[in-house]
């Protein structure tokens, strides 16, 4: 049975207005979360529109949760479009923040300014794509680049095992993959697949917990997402080294996983920030608590320093 992370959080509202009149923090899960020592937490209201990335939500889902102890009437609730379509969505003007594991195409700036979204982006976490196989493969345990080609890049062939190693099983490979609204899918296609056609027999699916069902049941399978969800189901599968690298926080957080760490993004409406005090102050309370809740959720954090010139970044923005 696929396990599902539950998180924990104290969403009491009046303990979290208590601390924040205080100027203090909130506990949760042994974590210190900032309350930014705000007074008014009760009088705030209204909604943060909020879609895109599947693999940055867990992150926003912990952010929006502690917000809500706080802010008590703000909902912020978190949509899944993937990357692609929260950005849909947000060059629309039709959200505040739009989630996304890439940086936005050049043909998304351009219907941004087509419709006069003005946007600024925002560094949240890193993370690492992680390829994974099943438990019982006990062959594919370190792949090179060039080896993820072959199997991944489409060259109308039925795929095997032993195409990669002669060693290997001569059993043809199931492949569970991200679909392609999905920033992981564009991610993976940029550095490993160099826009070429991924096979054509790969399952595609939005949700990243279908992925690592459909690897955990088939001997012959090999996906990729998030490395949070490789953490969560470590017990069902295998994490497979990519150049020799395994994918931990320490190799994420350093780039020696390369090429598959990325930074994690939030792009956020300026109009939204300027005119919706509960943007500003959601955006003010993720960056101040990203790290915290990033390592939380299975993510790495970046440097205290990156999160202060976030900041800084989001008081230029609000002026």
């Amino acid at each position: 049975m696929l396990k599902k992370k539950i998180f924990g959080f104290v969403a009491v509202g009046m303990l979290g207005v208590f601390l924040s009149a205080c100027g203090g923090e909130n506990q949760t899960n042994g974590q210190s979360v900032s309350t930014g020592g705000n007074t008014e937490g009760t009088e705030l209201s209204g909604q943060v529109s909020i879609d895109g990335s599947t693999t940055v939500f867990p992150i926003m889902e912990a952010v929006s949760e502690e917000f809500k102890a706080v802010y008590p009437n703000v909902k912020a609730p978190i949509g899944t479009s993937g990357t692609g379509g929260g950005f849909k969505l947000f060059t629309a003007g039709s959200t505040d923040l739009s989630n996304a594991s890439r940086l936005i195409k050049d043909e998304e700036k351009a219907l941004a300014e087509q419709n006069g979204i003005a946007y600024e982006v925002f560094e949240m976490a890193y993370d690492g794509i992680t390829v994974v196989v099943n438990k019982q493969n006990t062959w594919a345990t370190d792949l090179t680049v060039e080896d993820l080609k072959k199997l991944f890049i489409e060259d109308g062939t039925t795929k095997k095992w032993s195409d990669i190693n002669p060693q290997w099983p001569n059993e043809e490979v199931k492949f569970f993959t991200p679909g392609v609204d999905s920033g992981t899918h564009d991610y993976f296609n940029e550095v490993i697949l160099e826009d070429a056609e991924l096979v054509k027999t790969a399952q595609l699916s939005a949700d990243p917990n279908v992925i690592a069902t459909g690897v955990a049941g088939e001997k012959n399978a090999i996906g990729f997402f998030g490395y949070s969800y490789f953490e969560e189901n470590a017990d069902l599968l295998n994490a497979v080294r990519v150049n020799g690298i395994a994918p931990s926080n320490e190799t994420i957080e350093n780039g020696t996983y390369t090429p598959l760490s990325r930074s994690l993004y939030v792009y956020v409406n300026k109009a939204s920030v300027q005119e919706k005090p509960q943007v500003y102050e959601y955006m003010k309370f993720a960056l101040e608590n990203a790290g915290d809740l990033a390592e939380e959720t299975g993510y790495v954090r970046m440097l205290q320093e990156k999160y202060d010139e976030q900041l800084t970044k989001l008081e230029n923005l609000k002026s």
